[in-house]
């Protein structure tokens, strides 16, 4: 590594729609293109100027429709020349920051100067499966197989059950776990009303076709004002889990997301005032069953690569993949000090997070990094670290300074 200093200059998403909601019909692929197009735009960079597009997303027989190398279909479809160089990358719900991880890689290493990290998933247009369809059924039912049910793995246990049973092997309880997705909804509208998710920073609108005219699609379509505790108390656990519910897990969803980086150099010379500093980026993985302490032991890796204590952090984002990872993760980090994990939840998710704003997989992890960053920078700057669980206890993190 050369230690270019790496920078965000330009950060941008969709609103995340709920499942078979405003955006159900949108292929992930033009989603990606929409983002990629505003985040250049925001920057006034031509596509020619990016030497590399790393393009992550999860649901993969969503993108099969089109295919295969929806990362290159996106950056065509983005206005991108036929040169460009783009890479598709697939590690579950990690994906758009391994994405951002393998280019901040290359400007350290002083390969390029500029790179876009993209994320784009469209749950709920992943297609039914007739597996051994194509050499014919003599006799019998055809049986159609749904990739999105139980969200897991055929050898494995259902990422549901797994996190369930290890939050209740660290103590954390079923309503530990609705309390804190009550939390995440009241803290996202508490922000929505203060402005925070407001169109041209965070967010971009979509324009929905409609019978009668297109819908200005600018804000999230999932979270709730109405949720309580009391509702969500009320709900069946699903997938064999012993605490994971529809409330206390964010839906299917649909969105997409986009961050331009570059070296510290490159963009004095471009006249671009950076939104950030990237101090870490780091991936990890354990023990398949234990995706919901995965955060964990990111977040302390990126934090030491960064030379960063984790009291230094002004603000923390964990992904709510299910509400046990900040509370499973937080108990991790703070050693089962109650008093030390209070203070950690308090300055984590500060604005909700995927059980109120969506969880479009492949998209996330851009999400929680452009939200920790936009929130540092609206307090007039600080340092934050984000971490993300991925399918079979992978994980992202990343450490900013505003």
């Amino acid at each position: 590594m050369t230690g270019n200093e790496v920078v965000i200059v330009s950060a941008v998403r969709t609103p995340f729609s709920k499942f078979g909601g405003l955006l159900k019909d949108f292929r992930s692929i033009d989603l990606g293109a929409l983002v990629i197009r505003e985040c250049l735009r925001r920057v006034n960079l031509a596509p020619a100027e990016v030497e590399e597009v790393n393009y992550g997303l999860s649901v993969i027989l969503e993108a099969g429709l089109e295919t295969d190398v929806p990362g290159r279909q996106a950056t065509l479809f983005a206005g991108f020349p036929p040169e460009s160089i783009s890479l598709t990358v697939n590690r579950a719900c990690c994906s758009s920051l391994s994405a951002l991880r393998l280019g901040y890689r290359a400007i350290r290493a002083g390969e390029i100067q500029t790179a876009l990290a993209v994320g784009s998933d469209n749950m709920g247009r992943a297609p039914l499966l007739a597996p051994g369809i194509r050499w014919g059924s003599r006799l019998g039912h055809v049986v159609l197989k749904d990739p999105l049910f139980e969200l897991g793995y055929p050898d494995f246990a259902p990422l549901a059950r797994d996190a369930g049973e290890v939050a209740l092997e660290y103590g954390v309880t079923r309503e530990e776990q609705d309390q804190w997705a009550v939390g995440s909804h009241q803290r996202y509208f508490q922000a929505w009303h203060q402005g925070k998710f407001a169109v041209g920073e965070e967010l971009l609108a979509v324009e929905v076709p409609q019978k009668k005219g297109a819908h200005l699609f600018d804000r999230d379509e999932s979270p709730r004002e109405d949720a309580t505790l009391e509702q969500l108390a009320k709900l069946p656990t699903i997938y064999g889990s012993p605490t994971v519910t529809p409330g206390n897990a964010p839906g299917l969803s649909t969105g997409a997301t986009a961050i331009l980086i570059m070296s510290a150099d490159q963009a004095r010379k471009k006249g671009l005032k950076p939104l950030a500093t990237i101090l870490s980026s780091v991936a990890t993985a354990m023990d398949a069953r234990y995706i919901a302490s995965i955060p964990a032991p990111t977040i302390t890796k990126a934090l030491e690569q960064s030379e960063r204590t984790l009291e230094a952090m002004d603000l923390i984002e964990i992904n709510e993949a299910f509400a046990a990872m900040p509370l499973v993760s937080t108990r991790i980090l703070a050693g089962g000090d109650a008093g030390r994990q209070q203070a950690l939840l308090q300055k984590t998710n500060v604005n909700g997070g995927a059980i109120a704003i969506g969880h479009p997989v492949g998209a996330s992890a851009l999400r929680i990094t452009m939200t920790l960053m936009y929130e540092l920078k609206r307090r007039g700057g600080g340092s934050g670290v984000a971490a993300i669980c991925g399918g079979l206890a992978q994980g992202e993190g990343i450490v900013l300074q505003v």
